[in-house]
């Protein structure tokens, strides 16, 4: 499997090779109290991996006011097409490095937070790695939780934007769109991949007014220029009133002890979180833009 395989449906087509799926527990990924299936034939997982009713998870937390309104389940899928320098959950890359679980297995214990939720004005997000690295799970579990009454969000590169169905997005409440640099070059060097297909899914997600949450990480010396951040702040303008706040997150290096432990080249290690003056300049820059920012 290569780093950018997904899982999708066998209509679609592939060979056994590109849905590589979980097999076993590989190390403790914070999936407690949902039963994870590794026993099952590599066949069969990678049938129900197609077909949605088994995702990869590295794990799932109950969060407040982080991963969108409210208190949130959120779910972090394993696979993930970019390699962002800054990544802070770098375990979260490869598919199979996950945990076998069934959709029906986590909408029951999305089920048993739903008073929760209704009470914040919470739901739940899926988030990875990167979620439409599995989009027929994805689209199960979001089916699922809006048939429940349940908020819904993901959070995304936007990169495979093309995974995501007309069908699936009719289930999306929020999506945190991550806008990683404004201009291809730094786009490039911070993720080893391409800018024009987050915007591409952005136009599509404001095409279908759907909400967006933009988010840009803000890394001392490599996307803090102020024409970087001009032109991240210019591509969130084409998506108008879809985009009802942005979020400048500072870096941090909270992520480094998992770089460490996979043995991953981190690039980033003598970089310094920003100032605070950078932040509100930084932040300052969307506000001109007419922008709620946080």
């Amino acid at each position: 499997m290569t780093d950018t395989d997904t899982i999708t449906p066998a209509t679609e087509g592939g060979r056994d090779q590109d849905f590589l799926a979980p097999a076993a527990r590989l190390r403790g990924a914070g999936i407690g109290g949902i039963e994870e299936l590794s026993d099952l034939q590599r066949s069969e997982r990678l049938a129900r991996m197609r077909d949605g009713s088994l995702g990869s998870i590295h794990s799932w937390e109950l969060v407040t006011a982080v991963d969108g309104p409210g208190t949130r389940m959120t779910v972090f899928l394993n696979g993930c097409p970019l390699r962002c320098l800054y990544c802070h959950n770098p375990d979260t890359f490869l598919m199979k490095d996950g945990e076998p679980v069934e959709a029906d297995e986590l909408l029951r214990r999305m089920k048993r937070y739903r008073n929760v939720f209704r009470a914040s004005k919470g739901g739940i997000t899926l988030s990875g790695g990167e979620v439409l690295m599995q989009p027929a799970f994805a689209g199960r579990i979001l089916a699922g939780a809006k048939s429940m009454g349940i908020h819904t969000c993901i959070d995304t590169s936007g990169y495979l934007g093309r995974n995501a169905s007309d069908k699936m997005l009719e289930n999306v409440d929020l999506v945190l769109l991550d806008v990683k640099s404004g201009d291809e070059e730094t786009y490039k060097k911070v993720t080893g991949r391409e800018l024009a297909p987050t915007i591409a899914f952005g136009d599509r997600l404001a095409a279908k007014g759907i909400e967006i949450w933009a988010r840009f990480v803000l890394v001392p010396g490599l996307t803090d220029d102020p024409e970087n951040v001009e032109n991240v702040a210019r591509i969130i303008e084409r998506w108008g009133s879809s985009v009802s706040r942005v979020e400048v997150l500072p870096f941090h290096q909270m992520g480094t002890d998992k770089w460490d432990a996979l043995k991953l080249e981190y690039k980033l290690r003598d970089a310094l979180p920003p100032e605070p003056e950078l932040v509100e300049s930084t932040r300052a820059i969307f506000r001109s833009h007419g922008f709620t920012v946080h």
